[in-house]
């Protein structure tokens, strides 16, 4: 039986007493609701061994501490957590005087990383409010800052439990599970919007997605995620706020495409950012591409590429985020190089060269691809320039490249939307590396005897090629 231990009339009174009408919190008080054992089938069994030692550790010294939001929130659903993340009333200078293996980082909020090898816990300090721009300074570790739109710059605040559930972004997130006596405590109904299968955003919407917009992305994340729908005043800003985005840190749109788009649901995560304008917000060169039937061969593409990633993850293999961004971005660059070889005269390889690096460049202005993952799209894409010089001893040496496999995987992937000649070519590359020494010097036997007779046009300038056609066809 849920126990309604008390209705939290001090705190609804110190929000009407201090604070003004911007504030992001609804006046409407929830009552307090502690699930006991029993009521939520949570075990010890399931959470991870470090995170159960900072637990009791934190215990032990004194401090209240909490499992909280997805490890609870997918323990409560039958999921296994990815992560254990911690909340305390210890300030982060108090948590790292306990644990030797801690690293305090952030600056916009301020965490402790408990390390255990490859394992991190993180445990963040309970949240306070700062919402009447007045901020405790006494404490010059608390500090709170927001920019003239309403972001928050920095968020060290500290504050008590209550005020920490009401600070979290979504109901279903605002789940405490706590090791003394392995109750739940639900402050903002967060139980019936996960039994209901909805994602709601605590307070007024507007006011938190302006606070950090990459709320919106964890929206649109966890209703992929969870199959969940988004309750319709969270939903709603979201389409004339989008452009927010544009004021996030290149890096960390970086850090949340890779799980919005490789955390298995990418296909599904995709479609919802579309309908929200926020893909656009992401990828504005992969926009320009986008058709009203959304059937462009770009579409096409990246419907597939997530397709792809989405069987690979259910399947436990690995992924390689620059295969998904040199598919999503290969149809742009094509046609950038089409355009530049129309307009300035050059050679279709050169400006396909130029056009690599143009595209590229704009796109790690929105999202910071790291260079490791830009320097594999690269060779990704100009292998295809190469996989059709099979003479002599190119074929071979072509299969020494260390990037060989993944652009032999591109080829074949780009004969599903090319055509007939990219497939064969394909299918010739793919017959080549089954075969034997034999069998591979006749593959270019043939071949450099079908091109005798053109050995000289090989040597010709390539025509020019005609004006590309609209991005939208």
């Amino acid at each position: 039986m849920r126990c309604i231990i008390f209705n939290r009339v001090a705190s609804f009174c110190r929000k009407v007493l201090n604070r003004d009408n911007s504030s992001t919190l609804d006046t409407e008080e929830l009552a307090l609701q502690v699930y006991q054992r029993q009521e939520h089938g949570i075990s010890r069994k399931d959470i991870s061994e470090n995170a159960l030692k900072v637990l009791y550790r934190l215990n032990k010294a004194g401090f209240d501490a909490y499992l909280v939001g997805g490890g609870v929130r997918d323990l409560l659903l039958d999921k296994q957590p990815k992560d254990f993340d911690i909340a305390t009333n210890a300030t982060p200078e108090e948590i790292k005087h306990l644990f030797r293996n801690c690293r305090l980082i952030g600056r916009r909020f301020r965490l402790a990383h408990i390390l255990f090898g490859r394992d991190v816990i993180e445990v963040a300090t309970f949240r306070g409010h700062h919402a009447d721009g007045t901020p405790n300074l006494s404490d010059k570790k608390q500090v709170a800052a927001q920019n003239q739109e309403g972001m928050l710059l920095r968020d060290n605040v500290y504050g008590t439990i209550e005020e920490d559930a009401e600070r979290r972004d979504f109901t279903i997130n605002a789940l405490y599970y706590s090791i003394k006596d392995f109750t739940v405590s639900d402050f903002v109904n967060g139980v019936e919007d996960l039994d209901n299968r909805i994602i709601r955003l605590i307070g007024d919407p507007e006011t938190r997605y302006r606070e950090d917009p990459v709320r919106m992305l964890r929206a649109i994340r966890f209703a992929a995620k969870l199959d969940m729908g988004i309750e319709e005043k969270t939903a709603a800003p979201i389409v004339k706020l989008s452009t927010l985005l544009q004021d996030i840190p290149a890096a960390r749109l970086f850090e949340e495409s890779l799980k919005l788009l490789q955390s298995g649901n990418g296909l599904a995560t995709y479609k919802l950012l579309r309908e929200y304008n926020l893909f656009q917000q992401l990828f504005p060169l992969l926009s320009e591409h986008f058709t009203e039937d959304q059937n462009s061969q770009t579409e096409q593409m990246i419907e597939h590429i997530l397709s792809a990633t989405d069987k690979r993850l259910a399947e436990d293999k690995r992924v390689n985020p620059a295969f998904m961004f040199a598919a999503m971005l290969w149809y742009p660059m094509v046609t950038r190089a089409e355009e530049i070889a129309f307009a300035s005269g050059l050679s279709y390889y050169d400006a396909f060269m130029v056009a690599s690096n143009d595209i590229l460049d704009e796109q790690v202005k929105t999202i910071a691809i790291p260079r490791r993952f830009t320097t594999t799209v690269r060779d990704i894409w100009q292998q295809q320039m190469r996989f059709s010089r099979r003479t002599g001893k190119r074929a071979f040496k072509m299969m020494e490249h260390p990037k060989f496999r993944a652009a032999f995987d591109f080829l074949e992937m780009r004969g599903q939307f090319e055509g007939d000649d990219i497939a064969e070519l394909a299918h010739w590359w793919d017959q080549f590396q089954r075969g034997d020494r034999n069998q591979r010097n006749k593959m270019v036997l043939q071949i450099n005897e079908g091109d005798k007779s053109g050995s000289n046009r090989r040597r010709r300038r390539p025509q020019r090629r005609k004006k590309p056609q609209a991005k939208s066809s």
